[in-house]
């Protein structure tokens, strides 16, 4: 912050140029008045011009006049000009050229304007910016939730169709026909889900049930319901959680909603057959659950926004036989670390992939 005293120099600077201008002009006008005296009364002496030494006083003070203000004109044009290219430029710039910046480059009052209408103008032109992209990340959102959204209740409408008019050869067909129209529901719901639970994240009085939780239990129990589930594609989990009981304040229905969605990341995009490791350990005030997988390597800008909400990765990576999500899952886990005063990052080297969940083990609310 600027302190008082030089922002009132500050002030006094252009003033002090005015007036030094000021008084340049007066002592020039003063000059040559006095010269213009002296050429004309020794001029009248010596030619004994009486008429023009009679009506010469009358003639002196507007002379003196014309001179100082040609004179203060011609030492203050450089201000004048600055102050028209300032008016120009605004004239500019609230016609909607937010690309044009003021060509004012001066020390004083006049600089500092001008410097201001150019950040101003920055800061307008980057919000614009930052709106159209908020526009734009609408309108791919409503995009991607009603595709998802539509892909499942489409197979659901079919299957029930198929099931109303009895469609079916057999009844292991109608079974069939049940546990897949089953499957898409509990597929809907999940996405519902992701979404209401991505909504209750964003908000600004979002609150935590914080209670002290062995998170050695809570996560064992996680993988002990993962397992079968990576065994059916080919996963082996490949555990090290130590062998005591880690309490740490946390919400544990959240922090079970972060893990299970980074692990079910993992098991999307690992290579099959593959494995997932996944570690535990403290440091200090702090705990930290590494996960690991093998995949197909991101580019730089996947991934820049692996973590962005609705962005998924080229379908080409996703496994077969696991039905897609909103996009939402790693963002929501970042989501929770941060309401944990927590942090959530991703260290990718060529195929390998490991998430870190650091949490500290103060309050996290």
């Amino acid at each position: 912050m600027t302190k008082p005293v030089p922002q009132l120099n500050r002030k006094k600077k252009i003033q002090f140029n005015i007036l030094i201008r000021m008084m340049l002009s007066l002592i020039i006008a003063y000059a040559v008045n006095n010269t213009i005296i002296f050429l004309v009364m020794r001029a009248g002496n010596k030619m004994a011009l009486n008429w023009l030494l009679n009506i010469f006083p009358y003639f002196i003070t507007p002379f003196f006049m014309v001179v100082f203000i040609i004179t203060f004109l011609a030492l203050t044009r450089r201000i004048v000009k600055d102050l028209i290219t300032l008016e120009r430029g605004l004239e500019i710039i609230t016609e909607g050229d937010l690309n044009y910046r003021v060509s004012v480059h001066r020390q004083d009052e006049l600089g500092r304007v001008a410097f201001n209408i150019n950040r101003m103008t920055e800061r307008l032109q980057q919000q614009i910016v930052k709106e159209r992209e908020t526009e734009k990340s609408k309108m791919e959102m409503i995009t991607g939730i009603s595709h998802d959204l539509r892909t499942p209740l489409t197979s659901i409408i079919g299957y029930i169709e198929l099931l109303r008019t009895e469609s079916f050869q057999d009844k292991e067909e109608y079974s069939r026909f049940v546990q897949n129209t089953y499957n898409k529901a509990i597929h809907l719901k999940k996405l519902l889900d992701d979404l209401f639970e991505h909504t209750q994240l964003s908000t600004v009085d979002s609150r935590l049930n914080i209670r002290n939780i062995d998170l050695f239990q809570l996560l064992d129990q996680l993988l002990f319901e993962f397992e079968p589930i990576a065994q059916e594609s080919g996963i082996t989990i490949v555990k090290d959680l130590g062998n005591a009981p880690v309490v740490i304040p946390i919400d544990s229905d959240k922090i079970a909603r972060a893990i299970d969605n980074l692990l079910m990341n993992a098991l999307k995009y690992s290579l099959k057959p593959g494995m997932i490791g996944i570690r535990m350990r403290t440091d200090g005030d702090q705990l930290t659950i590494e996960i690991e997988n093998k995949g197909i390597p991101l580019t730089p800008d996947q991934e820049k926004r692996l973590f962005d909400r609705f962005y998924k990765v080229d379908h080409s990576r996703s496994s077969e036989g696991i039905q897609a999500g909103t996009g939402l899952g790693l963002s929501i886990a970042r989501n929770i670390a941060e309401l944990h005063r927590g942090t959530l990052t991703l260290n990718h080297a060529q195929d390998v992939f490991i998430f870190r969940l650091n949490l500290p083990f103060g309050d996290g609310c």
